[in-house]
């Protein structure tokens, strides 16, 4: 397993359904091993306040650890409050 459970980590690439763009942050939630292919994950991602906005299964491939040089940063999900 790459990414150790509960870990926090960004997302490689966009997901509309979800209203998710690459670089949004995610806490992984639970490991699916693969024995022939490339493991997946569940991942909840949450709100400013800390409220589940989505939950989705991705590929190892489609996230990637959080650095020390970078900094979190806040955008609006939905425009209707």
């Amino acid at each position: 397993m790459a990414f150790e459970l509960f870990s926090r980590v960004a997302l490689r690439e966009d997901f509309p359904k979800h209203k998710l763009q690459q670089g949004d942050i995610a806490t992984i939630v639970d490991h699916h091993p693969v024995q022939d292919g490339e493991d997946g994950y569940s991942l909840e991602v949450f709100n400013g306040i800390g409220e589940t906005i989505a939950v989705l299964v991705v590929s190892e491939s489609q996230i990637e650890p959080l650095m020390k040089n970078e900094v979190l940063h806040i955008r609006i999900l939905d425009e209707a409050v």
